[in-house]
């Protein structure tokens, strides 16, 4: 009996935690959603640090059958899950986005017919500021209010018709990971109308590769390894990740003993290099994207010698190389100097609620050239073949800078959070 009980003690606590690495919601129950341990939800279940999941920061909808746009949050540790969306409605016709966390793209403009039910699975990375017991991201003041650092993972359900029947989540510590390192051109950007290609990526690969985006406005390359993001993102590291770099816009402003392109920031460039490869992961330099700064229809160059500095410490250290510089080049001269705003934060006073000025930006992207950058990036890997690649969604198709999409074709149902303070950097 001592040894039966003595057993029991030693397997109890894994089974517990295995049995709390999945989570199953159902907000419509009908035909096919179907789950032994599943949770019915109802609008009365608004998120609570005591019940661990419910609605949040916006109002739970009257009816869950009703097209309302909401956000569901679920208590989980740090890590990558496995989400499980089922999008659609046996009552009505639906048309389902599907964000996560601080607005990353994973289901976009989805169509169900009435009665049909499509399921969509995606990987998404979780992270808190905490490293370990001494250490932690030194988060700036307005990071802190960011869903990628909060306790909870967060699902935006949103569209044109939304509807959501159930919600499946399941901790996958196998799946490799793509670390996204960067600044104000990468990061997740939590309201409206700024985006950046890092929250945008995510809406073409499946449920086998998860990105984790740790980059932040304002960073240089070395100032990013001071706050301790990249240590928390090698905290999480395995061998088989990938750690992709997007320095040099916000470097080159640097003004100090030592700085320079071939000095402090090669020298920063190279600690990203060693590091990941320590612990057989692999590192991949992302050139900055071009500022829209146009003179006679061509784009100026406004990065002095850092793409340069990036491409030499590459070709030194074998590191794969992206070359976004001269594909948002491409880009943006394919659109012409004024249309070329519509990839930009460019909108008149009063575009926005509470907007009280026109907004002007020619570094910080809008939804649609987010998206677009995104792509870009994409046919950099594929330039690279990249393993991860086989991940990639069926309907992503090739893309070329110099014919970028229609952005008239583009579209995208805001979140409800605007923000009127550009980022950080410029």
């Amino acid at each position: 009996m001592k040894r039966i009980f003595l057993f029991l003690s030693l397997i109890l606590p894994s089974f517990l935690v295995l049995q709390a690495q999945s989570w199953h919601y159902v907000f419509t129950p009908q035909r096919g959603v179907k789950s032994a341990d599943a949770v019915l939800v109802s609008p009365t279940d608004r998120y609570t640090a005591s019940s661990g999941f419910g609605f949040d920061f916006t109002a739970s909808p009257e009816r869950l059958d009703r097209q309302t746009p909401f956000y569901f949050s679920v208590c989980v540790p740090d890590g990558n899950y496995r989400v499980t969306v089922t999008l659609g409605s046996r009552k009505r016709a639906a048309v389902t986005t599907v964000r996560a966390e601080s607005r990353r793209l994973f289901v976009e403009n989805l169509s169900t017919r009435k009665g049909e039910m499509k399921q969509m699975s995606f990987v998404v990375h979780k992270h808190s500021p905490q490293i370990d017991e001494r250490r932690s991201i030194r988060l700036k003041e307005r990071e802190k209010a960011k869903l990628n650092f909060d306790d909870r993972l967060t699902i935006e359900i949103n569209g044109d018709a939304p509807a959501c029947a159930a919600i499946d989540i399941v901790r996958d510590d196998q799946v490799p990971t793509v670390f996204l390192c960067g600044n104000s051109t990468v990061v997740d950007q939590d309201n409206e109308p700024w985006a950046s290609w890092g929250q945008m990526i995510t809406r073409w690969f499946g449920d086998k590769v998860a990105i984790a985006n740790f980059a932040e406005s304002g960073e240089t390359a070395s100032t990013f390894i001071a706050a301790n993001r990249l240590a928390k993102a090698l905290s999480m590291m395995k061998k088989g990740d990938y750690l992709i770099a997007e320095f040099g816009h916000n470097d080159q402003k640097q003004k100090f003993p030592g700085a320079g392109a071939y000095y402090n920031f090669a020298t920063a460039l190279k600690t990203f290099i060693d590091e990941t490869r320590a612990r057989e992961a692999t590192p991949i330099f992302v050139t900055p994207t071009q500022r829209r700064s146009f003179k006679n229809g061509h784009i100026q160059e406004t990065h002095a010698n850092y793409p340069e500095a990036m491409a030499w410490v590459a070709e030194r250290e074998q590191v794969a190389l992206i070359d976004l510089h001269a594909m948002t080049r491409t880009f943006y001269e394919a659109m012409g100097e004024e249309a070329s705003k519509k990839a930009f934060v460019h909108y008149p006073a009063g575009t926005y609620p509470g907007q009280r000025q026109d907004f002007k930006d020619n570094t910080h992207f809008n939804p649609y050239g987010a998206y677009e950058i995104a792509k870009c990036v994409i046919e950099g890997m594929k330039k690279l073949d990249l393993p991860i690649l086989s991940d990639l969604r069926s309907d992503y198709v090739t893309f070329d800078p110099a014919h970028p999409d229609d952005v008239n074709s583009f579209h995208w149902n805001d979140s409800p959070f605007f923000e009127a303070e550009k980022p950080d950097g410029n």
